[in-house]
């Protein structure tokens, strides 16, 4: 696969990513030919549960494309089956996750500031 359609599916594919909270990487582990492509939480503002090194899939774009759109399936089963407001509980859920982390990184640097 080379040309223009590769570019517009490699288009397609990072922007159906960044809607997901994700973003294309290098695979870190062994790929010799580099053919392998990462997914990964794009930010820190992106996916909580994750540490922010987290690979959540490794494969290449066309394993990545029918994964994300097992993610999406996921997504669109939780909102069918268990509530339309699924979306915004999935948001919630994040938010707390984040408040966690934030408690947690200020007591440690409260904790260093006491022992120094």
């Amino acid at each position: 696969m080379s040309g223009w359609n590769t570019i517009k599916t490699i288009r397609r594919l990072e922007e159906r990513a960044q809607k997901l909270g994700m973003k294309f990487t290098n695979n870190r582990h062994d790929d010799m030919y580099g053919e392998l492509v990462a997914l990964v939480p794009k930010d820190s503002d992106e996916l909580p549960i994750y540490c922010r090194d987290a690979q959540l899939f490794v494969g290449t774009l066309e394993g990545a494309e029918y994964w994300m759109r097992g993610v999406e399936w996921a997504r669109d089963y939780d909102r069918m089956v268990v509530d339309k407001n699924t979306d915004d509980k999935r948001k919630r859920k994040e938010q707390d996750e984040r408040n966690k982390q934030l408690v947690l990184i200020l007591k440690n640097q409260k904790n260093n500031l006491i022992e120094t």
